[in-house]
């Protein structure tokens, strides 16, 4: 056997060796992990599937902070510096009229301040809150239209068109509705936003943006 023949089966019979030292791989395949190659699509496991249920990721659910984020979103997508296209100005989109009744009246303040707005937005709800107390009272709880009226829904839906349009909705049954400027009726929001907690809000008929502190 010449030295190359020898080198050769030495080194074949060391890749032997090694090779029976490692255990193969095994690929363990979940059927709650779902893959669709053709369009890139991955979705991950419901609990049903799994038969876990996960407490980890927070939720607002009917809080009064889900109720603010909510509408944020509804508003402007949580945008603070937006401004739409007739003039509402920040995360919640407000008017002119409205800052100046909550004592803001230089709006790039306004827009360049997230507490401001934050501040705004609790002054305009304790407002509406006092401007409605007695429809809130009389309506809460009983269904217009197939709509349940409650205090989250009627605050919002004066957050959208006013409290008086929420007044005329619903002393007239629900016969004259308001739509905004891009056809929004304050009957989706009072039908978005019903049942949320917003008793932490005090009426308060002369509430400024400055009564209130954010930290």
């Amino acid at each position: 056997m010449t030295k190359k023949q020898i080198f050769y089966l030495g080194l074949f019979a060391s890749i032997i060796t090694l090779s029976s030292g490692f255990r193969p791989f095994s690929v363990e395949l979940f059927p709650w992990f779902h893959v669709f190659e053709k369009h890139g699509i991955y979705t991950v496991p419901t609990e049903v599937e799994v038969e876990q249920k996960f407490f980890d990721v927070p939720f607002t659910g009917k809080t009064f902070v889900g109720f603010q984020q909510n509408l944020a979103a509804r508003e402007s997508h949580c945008k603070y510096n937006k401004v739409n296209t007739l003039g509402y100005l920040g995360k919640y989109q407000f008017g002119s009229e409205t800052l100046e009744s909550l004592g803001i009246n230089d709006e790039e303040k306004f827009l360049r301040s997230r507490k401001l707005q934050e501040k705004a937005f609790l002054a305009n709800l304790s407002r509406n809150k006092w401007e409605l107390r007695k429809e809130i009272a009389k309506y809460d709880g009983k269904t217009i239209k197939g709509i349940e009226i409650t205090e989250s829904g009627i605050l919002a839906a004066a957050h959208l068109g006013g409290a008086g349009s929420v007044k005329r909705f619903l002393k007239t049954n629900g016969n004259r509705k308001f739509k905004d400027g891009y056809g929004t009726s304050i009957t989706e929001y009072l039908r978005e936003f019903a049942g949320y907690d917003t008793s932490s809000i005090e009426a308060n008929k002369r509430a400024k943006a400055k009564h209130y502190s954010i930290n």
